[in-house]
């Protein structure tokens, strides 16, 4: 499987290129970025690792190198400010994620590629790119709530001193200030987390206020994150490529379920070789389903903003 990571010279794009070459199951990952030396810097740096980790080949340059990828991950964007939204991000990234797009769109992608949006506000951008009609509207998904997930399940683990891959908990919604933690389903290797040793309402909401703020945390101490994004990259591209039928948290847009339609957010959704294979409709308590409609009205709003094209 080829793909190409669009900002692949950035902090992101190089990290989630630098999981999927640990993760040894990519042919070919192509590195587009407008600082091209960054780019061609990073693919030779990884190249140089490929004795140790997998014959995956690395090609950076402008984007004719696009040409034939099956998936193509766009992590380019303005870099979030530690007190910004990533709402108000919008009008800053959209008339760069629609100049990509419309490169994206010159390039013979392979029969039956994906569109992989990780760029901020990625639910904003992921209806763009199913506007843009490049591929069919289910072979375009965002990252959406899967790294929200991931910092989750893994703060969750830390609190309450469990392993972290025993933690199933979802963050639903937007991928930002209105995402929405599913308590009701939250289990620890099957057990309700309600029930481990010091669980309260109080000490859960705490875990979950850290995960909303983690992303500007993470900017105020280092300038931006990017290992959790390129793990949780990795995890839905490679859904992809092995065609896994994996049940991720990404954005995709919604025809219904639960109520919510027209906009893009994050529900429990299947994930395969041909994109989003299915979007399922969680058992969700009348809290958790008002904030999935206010998230997605919230969303709506903000699309509604847009400069037009």
């Amino acid at each position: 499987m080829k793909v190409s990571i669009i900002g692949g010279g950035g902090r992101v794009g190089s990290d989630a290129a630098y999981a999927l070459q640990l993760g040894g199951m990519m042919d070919e990952i192509a590195l587009v970025d407008m600082n091209e030396d960054m780019a061609a810097g990073e693919a030779l740096d990884l190249r140089h690792g490929a004795a140790l980790t997998a014959n995956t080949t690395f090609s950076s340059g402008g984007y004719e190198v696009v040409d034939g990828s099956d998936c193509v991950v766009i992590t380019a964007g303005l870099r979030r400010k530690p007190d910004e939204s990533r709402l108000q991000l919008v009008n800053r990234n959209v008339a760069l994620f629609r100049d990509i797009l419309s490169k994206i769109k010159d390039v013979k992608l392979a029969n039956g590629a994906i569109i992989m949006v990780v760029s901020n506000p990625v639910d904003i951008l992921t209806q763009l790119a199913v506007e843009a009609d490049i591929v069919p509207m289910m072979s375009v998904l965002g990252l959406g709530t899967v790294l929200d997930t991931c910092r989750f399940r893994s703060l969750l683990a830390d609190h309450f001193k469990v392993g972290a891959r025993d933690v199933h908990a979802l963050i639903l919604g937007e991928h930002g200030d209105s995402m929405v933690p599913i308590w009701s389903s939250a289990t620890v290797a099957g057990v309700k987390m309600s029930s481990l040793p010091g669980y309260t309402t109080e000490a859960a909401e705490e875990v979950f206020a850290m995960t909303r703020k983690s992303g500007a945390e993470v900017i105020r101490l280092k300038g931006g994150a990017g290992r959790a994004v390129g793990v949780s990259i990795k995890e839905v591209v490679e859904a992809i490529a092995l065609d896994k039928d994996a049940m991720l948290p990404v954005s995709a847009y919604q025809t219904g379920r639960l109520g919510i339609s027209d906009v893009c957010l994050s529900l429990p959704t299947v994930v395969g070789r041909a994109g989003v294979l299915g979007i399922l409709e969680p058992d969700v308590d009348y809290l958790e389903s008002e904030g999935l409609y206010k998230s997605a009205a919230s969303l709506k709003e903000v699309y509604g903003q847009i400069d037009p094209a």
